[in-house]
């Protein structure tokens, strides 16, 4: 019989006091710990379909409210399952807890694996409970997640989970690191070095990330910006960072506008804060001009890409008052760059060359299915984003808020097949918003158990954007132009219309523009009294994204 006096329950109760959602699939190794979940805390458990579901989800949730969630599932076959969910988050430093049963400590059975090794082999540490210190290991991997932003397995071996502890005492409070302020007189040599070069810069240049929108930067990145009077832009995933939007280009990189990045050529100054400086972001090293002089601010202990020439260890929002600071003293001027620029015009996406929508086989060009969509959403949204070449056409012609609403799970670890199960998250991290999931066929097939559980969660909060090819579109973009057999890379194309009517929704072929009207319907309507909808638009796999010709280009 159950006890609330359990190592479950300690496990339980400790978790509780610092996370409020639990997303998952109930087996042997975490039955005990969601029985103590549900009697003895407040916490909500939402079951998804797959194990790899319940970690996206918890992802999902982090990413879109900046609240860490947990994850939970049995041991064996239960965690193996998680391993590319938990590999993404690991690669995009998002905390989360994921709570698992594990192998006796008799040993293992016949179908137990290593799951220590199997976790660390993907980046995520660890924590095994005893029955002495269960409720003060899950507060250490609480912790160690949010300290350094990456996952953690909390695992609870089968013999253990059930043994008696104890009554439950109160769970020791979180010890996290303060935000880490640039510190010796090398970092300050850069501050200064940095309010030196924007002060004489004629076209400064400020670039934030991610990492920027962790840290709380963007009233901080707004001050800078407005005392040198730079052009501003951000990463895919620290879109709205800054607050003034009337000077910024919008989204680096290949998702962003050709005459915006021409543009950012033109800066001869150039400050990034909190972002990684990948290969997508920096164009394949083509974002900036030879002359540009970058500096690059982050957390991490070194520069990320070798067009850096001065770095500083530290928080964004720190590091960027600092600067501000150094400006004061020097009696700077803004440079008057910006406002000679008409920045508006410049961020502009390109349309369609048809009027009707549809490319020259036919089928829909999905530019323009992407700009009416981004025309027809509710304004109060979240958009949700699995792997694949369709990626583009959300980033360019949806505009979101803040970093926050926009959710790109899988692209840290180049997967496909995350997006239906962000759903569940997202919806739990932002209650009263419209969540947009935009996925691709391929994915959607690989994702299709957590269908279920997208439409139960989001119910008319929930749009659903399948771009339908009829193939594994990166791939025929890049290796079916390079001659390689194309049977591989296709899909016999499927009803996804039909397979969500089949769980609840409401879904709608989309083969012209026109058929769009189911949207705008839908969008006209109060969410409770309308379905999940999922819009199966049956596009050309001849319209190449602008990101996937720069890998092209470079891989050809």
């Amino acid at each position: 019989m159950p006890t609330t006096t359990s190592v479950s329950a300690h496990v339980a109760a400790a978790l509780a006091t610092h996370v409020d959602h639990v997303f998952g699939v109930m087996g042997n190794g975490n039955a005990y710990f969601l029985d103590a979940l549900e009697r003895a805390t407040e916490v909500r458990f939402t079951a998804v379909r797959h194990e790899a579901g319940g970690v996206v989800a918890a992802d999902a949730h982090f990413r879109a409210s900046g609240r860490i969630a947990a994850a939970t599932a049995t041991y064996g076959a239960g965690f193996t399952n998680t391993l590319t969910a938990l590999a993404e988050a690991a690669q995009a430093h998002v905390p989360l807890v994921l709570v698992v049963g594990d192998e006796p400590t008799s040993g293992p059975r016949p179908w137990d694996v290593d799951q220590i090794a199997l976790a660390s082999a993907v980046g995520a540490r660890t924590y095994t409970v005893g029955r002495t210190d269960a409720a003060a290991t899950t507060i250490l991997a609480i912790e160690h997640a949010l300290s350094y932003r990456v996952p953690v397995v909390l695992a609870i071996p089968y013999d253990v989970a059930a043994l008696e502890a104890g009554a439950v005492q109160p769970a020791p409070e979180l010890r996290l690191p303060t935000p880490l302020a640039p510190r010796g007189p090398f970092a300050g040599g850069v501050v200064a070095e940095i309010a030196a070069a924007l002060a004489g810069a004629s076209r400064p240049f400020l670039l934030a990330g991610r990492g920027a929108w962790l840290a709380g930067a963007g009233d901080a990145l707004g001050d800078l910006a407005e005392a040198t009077g730079a052009v501003t832009a951000s990463t895919a995933l620290g879109r709205g960072v800054f607050p003034d939007t009337r000077f910024d280009l919008g989204v680096t990189g290949g998702f962003g506008a050709e005459g915006a990045m021409e543009l950012v050529r033109e800066a001869d100054v150039a400050v990034v804060f909190g972002a990684s400086l990948n290969q997508f972001t920096m164009r394949f090293g083509d974002l900036f001009a030879p002359g540009t002089r970058v500096f690059q601010v982050d957390i991490l202990p070194a520069a990320t890409h070798p067009n850096v020439g001065g770095f500083v260890r530290g928080d964004a929002g720190l590091v960027a008052r600092a600067v501000v600071e150094e400006l004061d003293v020097l009696g700077a001027e803004a440079s008057g760059w910006r406002e000679s620029v008409a920045v508006a015009a410049l961020r502009e996406q390109p349309s369609a060359p048809r009027a009707d929508g549809l490319a020259d086989d036919g089928r829909l060009d999905p530019r323009a299915v992407a700009r009416r969509i981004g025309e027809l959403l509710p304004e109060d949204r979240v958009v949700v984003s699995d792997g694949g070449h369709f990626i583009g056409w959300a980033n360019m012609y949806w505009p979101v808020a803040s970093p926050d609403r926009m959710i790109m799970v899988g692209t840290a670890f180049q997967s496909i097949g995350l997006g239906f199960a962000s759903v569940p998250g997202a919806a739990a991290a932002r209650p009263g918003s419209a969540i947009v999931l935009t996925t691709g066929d391929g994915g959607g097939l690989m994702a299709l158990a957590d269908l279920e559980s997208a439409v139960c969660t989001a119910g008319g909060r929930g749009l659903a954007v399948v771009w339908n090819d009829a193939a594994y579109g990166a791939e025929v973009n890049l290796y079916g132009l390079k001659g390689l057999a194309r049977e591989p890379m296709l899909i016999p194309e499927v009803d996804f219309a039909g397979l969500a009517a089949a769980v609840g929704a409401e879904g709608v072929v989309v083969r012209s523009l026109a058929d769009l009207h189911a949207l705008a319907e839908w969008a006209s309507r109060p969410a409770p009294e309308r379905p999940f909808l999922l819009l199966d638009c049956r596009i050309s796999g001849s319209v190449v994204a602008p990101y996937q010709e720069e890998i092209i280009r470079v891989n050809s």
